[in-house]
C-alpha cells in the first residue's frame, strides 16, 4: 500500500501551459495538438461565474475537442468527416478534434482515396483490400508524404508499402489530398486559438495583446507545415493580438510537479 497525498490533478494542456510560463511570464494560453487536441487558457475570475471572487485569473480547462458536437461545425464538416465520425468509437462526440487532431487525419485521407478510385481518379480504379482496412493509412504518413525534400518515387514507395499500386499521377494526387487534410486542420486549430486570444485581449478591455502560447504535441512538432499554417491563420484572424508559440518538452510531467509545488507551498501557508 502506498500513503499517497493527492495535491493537484493535472492534464496535459494545463501541465503544458504551466511549463512554458515558467519559462516565459507571457504564456497564459496552452494547446495539444497530437493524436488528441485540447487547449487552456487564462480567464478572469470576474467572468468565472462558479468561483467567488473577481480579483486575479483562473485557468480555464476548454475540452476544445468537443466544439462543434452542437452542429455547429456542420457547414464546414464534408462526408468524409462524417464517415470518420460514424464508425468512431465515440459517434457525434469530439468532432472539432475528429477534423484537426492525429488520430483522425489519416483516416479521413484513406476515405478520400476510396471515394476518389471509386470515380476512376486514382489507382486505375481499383480498390485494394489494403485500402479498405481502417486505420491502414496513419497520420505519420502524411507527415511524410508531404515532407519537401520527399521525390514521387519515394511517395510511390510509401504507398507500395500500403499495398497500393500507383503512378506518378497518383502519387500527385495523393500528395495534394495529404496537403489539403493537413492544412485544413492546421487552419481550423489556427482560427480555435485565434478566437482564444482575441477574448483574452477584450476580456481585458486592451487595444492590443502580447501573449505566448505554450505548445506540445507530435502532429505540431513532426509535421513539415503544419505549425507554419496555423501560425499564419492566428496572425490573419487575430490581427490585434502578437502571439508567440513556446514547445514543450515534457509539458505534462513537468507541469504537474510546478502546480503540485505551488499547491503545496500554498497549503503549508495556510496552516502556518
Amino acid at each position: 500500500e502506498f500513503d499517497l497525498d493527492v495535491v493537484a490533478v493535472v492534464n496535459d494542456t494545463v501541465g503544458t501551459m504551466m511549463t512554458c510560463g515558467y519559462e516565459d511570464p507571457h504564456c497564459e494560453v496552452g494547446l495539444i495538438v497530437g493524436t488528441g487536441s485540447n487547449a487552456c487558457y487564462m480567464e478572469e475570475m470576474r467572468n468565472v461565474e462558479l468561483v467567488d471572487g473577481e480579483e486575479g485569473r483562473m485557468c480555464v480547462n476548454m475540452e476544445w475537442g468537443a466544439f462543434g458536437d452542437n452542429g455547429c461545425l456542420d457547414d464546414f464538416r464534408t462526408e468524409f468527416d462524417v464517415a470518420v465520425d460514424e464508425l468512431s468509437l465515440n459517434p457525434g462526440k469530439q468532432r472539432f478534434e475528429k477534423m484537426i487532431s492525429g488520430m483522425y487525419l489519416g483516416e479521413i485521407v484513406r476515405n478520400i482515396l476510396i471515394d476518389f478510385t471509386k470515380r476512376g481518379l486514382l489507382f486505375r480504379g481499383r480498390i485494394s483490400e489494403r485500402l479498405k482496412t481502417r486505420g491502414i493509412f496513419e497520420t505519420k504518413f502524411l507527415s511524410q508524404i508531404e515532407s519537401d525534400c520527399l521525390a514521387l518515387l519515394q511517395v510511390r514507395a510509401i504507398l507500395r508499402h500500403l499495398g497500393l499500386e500507383s503512378t506518378c499521377d497518383d502519387s500527385i494526387i495523393v500528395k495534394e489530398v495529404c496537403t489539403v487534410v493537413a492544412r485544413r486542420a492546421a487552419q481550423l486549430c489556427g482560427a480555435g486559438m485565434a478566437a482564444v486570444v482575441d477574448k483574452i485581449r477584450e476580456n481585458r478591455g486592451l487595444d492590443s495583446l502580447k501573449v505566448t502560447v505554450g505548445v506540445d504535441g507530435t502532429l505540431y512538432k513532426l509535421h513539415p507545415h503544419f505549425a507554419k499554417v496555423m501560425h499564419e491563420t492566428v496572425r490573419d484572424l487575430a490581427p490585434k493580438c502578437d502571439v508567440s508559440f513556446l514547445e514543450s518538452e515534457d509539458g505534462s510531467g513537468k507541469g504537474a510537479a510546478l502546480i503540485t509545488a505551488v499547491a503545496c507551498r500554498i497549503r503549508e501557508a495556510g496552516q502556518r
